[in-house]
Formats: C-alpha cells, sequence, structure tokens
C-alpha cells in the first residue's frame, strides 16, 4: 500500500473496497471497528461486477465497502484490508473527504483515535 502522506484538505478518507459475499464483509467490517481503524462500515447489497482477470472478462457478484477513517489510521488500515483481504489483488481505494458535516467528521475521528 502507498504510504504517502494524506493531503491536508482531507478531514477524512473514504476507503472502498469488494468482496465475494457478506458474511465474510460483515466479519472484515466488525474487525475494522473493533480494531479502531473504521469508525463506521457500510455493506452494500450484492451488485454484479465485470471485469478483466488473468486475460479473461470475469462477472461475479461482489458487496461493497464503504469504510470511513480518519487521516491518521488511513494506511494502517489499508495495510491492514491487504492482510485480511481474502483476494489475490483487492480493490482498495481511498478517497479524500475534503467537506461534510463537522459533527459527523469529528466523530470518525473520535472513534478512529
Amino acid at each position: 500500500m502507498s504510504n504517502e502522506q494524506s493531503p491536508s484538505s482531507a478531514h477524512a478518507w473514504l476507503v472502498i473496497t469488494t468482496l465475494d459475499d457478506p458474511d465474510t464483509a460483515e466479519t472484515l467490517a466488525g474487525a475494522l471497528v473493533k480494531q479502531g481503524l473504521a469508525a463506521c462500515v457500510h455493506i452494500l447489497p450484492p451488485g454484479r461486477s465485470i471485469y478483466m482477470w488473468k486475460g479473461n472478462i470475469e462477472i461475479d457478484s461482489e458487496v461493497t465497502l464503504l469504510i470511513k477513517t480518519a487521516p491518521a489510521r488511513l494506511n494502517e488500515l489499508q495495510t491492514q484490508l491487504a492482510d485480511q483481504h481474502p483476494y489475490d489483488t483487492p480493490e482498495i481505494i481511498a478517497l479524500p473527504i475534503e467537506r461534510g458535516l463537522p459533527d459527523y467528521l469529528d466523530w470518525i475521528t473520535q472513534c478512529t483515535s
């Protein structure tokens, strides 16, 4: 995972990953919240993913996780996701949250401190 510093304008981060089943997603989400790496993880209903893998077009059902974390926990969260993820090359994308309800952004920081 990238060890680049978070931009100073990011008050929090939204990290996106996908998993192949809801039970695995719930287990991983619970572990991330329990470890203080995530304030909240939304698990979206299964959807279809169409992607290229090893020269073949694959179509699979996946659940998407939307993970909220503080800038100070981003690198550790990405490392933990990569280590615990069952995929060989998991989707782990981090998007900066530059604006939001201040109380909500403070809550993310409090939960991940």
